[in-house]
């Protein structure tokens, strides 16, 4: 029942007309967004920043790259950390120590996709003579996620939506020149608003015969 059917998507072409990136998804109802798209491309550029929080030693900007969806709709949080000068935390991979860890709690709502860290660096800790994975300055944490695109959830939206909140924590260690503090935890959230698919056929003058 699906041939024929028009499958969305995008192709990132340069100045020279030379195609680098594209991004299409088998499944028809699957989306991407505009601005989840820029989002992966300049990360810079596509993300809103929706709620900045003060966390010990680190400063912290949750960002979102839509605010509205519908079913399938691909949408991505980031977590965008900034920390003092002389200041680092533990990438994925240490041994020894709590890394930091983006955590976002399971729903029906959504699907989680793999989280994404940035590339970490080797830092050299001369009194324990150890070579570790950290990160330092400023840096962000991505998580992509696929708004539900079964019939129970479409179902549930009713006639204008519905929001679904979107909550997990932040885990980390901070380290500075001098002391390793204690592992905390941050509460984050992000909140989408989901609208039901519009269902409304075209014209029938410009339907194809």
């Amino acid at each position: 029942m699906q041939k024929g059917f028009a499958r969305p998507g995008y192709f990132f072409i340069d100045r020279s007309g030379i195609i680098r990136e594209k991004f299409f998804d088998p499944k028809y109802r699957d989306r991407i967004t505009g601005n989840d798209l820029i989002g992966k491309l300049f990360p810079e550029l596509g993300q809103e920043v929706t709620t900045r929080l003060q966390a010990p030693h680190l400063q912290l900007a949750l960002e979102q790259s839509d605010r509205t969806g519908v079913p399938g709709t691909h949408i991505t949080l980031a977590a965008e950390v900034r920390l003092p000068p002389d200041v680092h935390v533990y990438a994925p991979g240490t041994q020894g120590y709590k890394p930091i860890q983006l955590v976002i709690d399971p729903s029906p709502e959504f699907e989680l996709k793999p989280v994404l860290y940035p590339h970490s660096q080797i830092l050299y800790l001369p009194a324990i003579k150890e070579k570790v994975p950290v990160f330092e300055g400023r840096f962000r944490i991505s998580q992509d996620l696929k708004v539900n695109s079964g019939s129970a959830f479409f179902g549930s939206l009713g006639k204008g939506g519905k929001a679904i909140r979107i909550t997990g924590k932040l885990a980390y260690q901070a380290c500075d020149t001098k002391i390793c503090y204690l592992p905390t935890s941050v509460p984050v959230k992000w909140e989408l608003q989901v609208f039901p698919l519009d269902r409304t056929r075209a014209p029938v003058d410009i339907r194809h015969k």
